[in-house]
């Protein structure tokens, strides 16, 4: 009886794995692609880096997985930069050994992965493109968003869950969020302390929102 092979037993045809530490950037976009990345083990972000941090955070890969595929099969640089949230292991797939085996495939696999990997290069080049916009303004149409009137008068933002969360769903780092929230505090743009964000100016803030 036939078996099909399991992919980490096509991949490890490849060669062995390398190890990767916390915080290693494991891809630079825009940086021409000479190998195909593989995560074996271990969990990576997908952003948008600014020096030695992951500024805006679009997603998170969790091993086995294929990192950069689908820039690979359509022949162009990744617009993501990749960094290492845990320890990790990946496998360094080399261009051209990776095109051959997508060329031994049947033609209709094939143009499938390639229509799919077109569909998700336009998909997450238009979600960076969207990125340009300042986290300020981000931050600011999100309290504005959830700010209610309050007692003392006013509005008054309280935070439900964990900055770490908010930060994600803003698609920007926690120490971005953080930094954020400490220039519109110096500012005068918002006020309170713990998860209470009191707004005491909010056409400010408004104008701040459209960036």
């Amino acid at each position: 009886m036939f078996t099909m092979p399991s992919m980490s037993q096509i991949v490890s045809t490849f060669g062995q794995p390398e190890s990767f530490a916390p915080g290693s950037w494991l891809r630079l976009r825009r940086q021409p692609i000479a190998s195909v990345l593989y995560l074996e083990s271990g969990s990576v972000l997908l952003g948008v880096g600014q020096e030695s941090t992951l500024r805006h955070q679009l997603g998170q890969v969790e091993g086995p997985a294929w990192l950069d595929a689908a820039f690979a099969l359509q022949e162009r640089p990744s617009c993501l930069d990749m960094q290492a949230q845990s320890a990790g292991r990946l496998y360094a797939i080399p261009m051209a050994r990776f095109q051959k085996a997508v060329a031994d495939l049947p033609q209709p696999a094939q143009q499938l992965l390639k229509d799919l990997a077109k569909a998700y290069c336009s998909q997450t080049e238009l979600a960076v493109s969207r990125l340009a916009q300042d986290a300020e303004a981000r931050c600011a149409q999100w309290l504005l968003h959830h700010a209610k009137p309050h007692a003392e008068g006013g509005l008054r933002v309280i935070l439900q869950a964990r900055k770490r969360l908010i930060a994600a769903q803003l698609g920007i780092a926690p120490e971005t969020f953080s930094r954020v929230l400490r220039q519109l505090r110096e500012h005068g743009l918002i006020a309170g302390r713990g998860n209470v964000i009191d707004l005491p100016k909010p056409s400010a803030l408004e104008v701040l929102a459209l960036g």
